[in-house]
């Protein structure tokens, strides 16, 4: 069932996966809604990333023990762990904003972190800009190769799960108005 900002949700979510591409702003929203809600947020690349941006060995293992609480708040990435996490949410948001929003975040943060050499999940640095050009899963290369991805996901959801709250924002202003509904943790009032 796919709704927008000011549609009501059935009911109260308890367990919430956000959608989009990289820069879309997920894990700025899942932060926004967990301050709103209480619900507590576990940043998926922080359980993912390992030392030297290695895959760490008991992801799927933390994504289980995270599925296991009684509420939970993550973003939706990485094909290994999709699927339990779908499988166990009561709302999917889709974060997807235009393509130029999109792409200039990506790269606006990518040359941020690279410049201020800020650490990430377990240590790890952006690398070196110029790996944009001989890299092919450069960050940069990569958001734009995939940047139709989650519209795909989510057209996938919409016929394998149609019970299943699906809330699309397209802009800040969309997003505002959506969270503006949860103050006191309540979903979006009947319009």
């Amino acid at each position: 069932m796919l709704l927008g900002p000011a549609d009501p949700l059935p009911a109260t979510p308890r367990k919430v996966l956000v959608n989009g591409t990289s820069g879309s702003g997920k894990t700025r929203l899942c932060r926004r809604i967990a301050s709103l809600t209480g619900l507590p947020h576990t940043e998926i690349d922080a359980l993912f990333h390992g030392a030297g941006w290695t895959p760490r060995p008991e992801f799927l293992d933390d994504v289980r023990a995270m599925l296991a609480q009684e509420s939970w708040l993550t973003e939706w990435q990485y094909d290994d762990a999709r699927p339990l996490l779908l499988d166990n949410c009561d709302l999917l948001v889709w974060v997807d904003p235009p393509i130029a929003v999109q792409m200039g975040r990506v790269v606006r943060r990518t040359v941020s972190r690279r410049w201020r050499r800020t650490k990430l999940w377990n240590g790890n640095v952006e690398g070196p800009l110029r790996g944009l050009l001989t890299d092919p899963d450069h960050i940069i290369r990569w958001a734009w190769r995939s940047r139709h991805d989650a519209r795909t996901r989510v057209d996938q959801v919409l016929v394998e799960r149609p019970d299943l709250p699906v809330v699309r924002l397209r802009s800040a202003a969309e997003i505002d108005r959506w969270l503006s509904g949860w103050a006191g943790g309540r979903p979006a009032p009947p319009r």
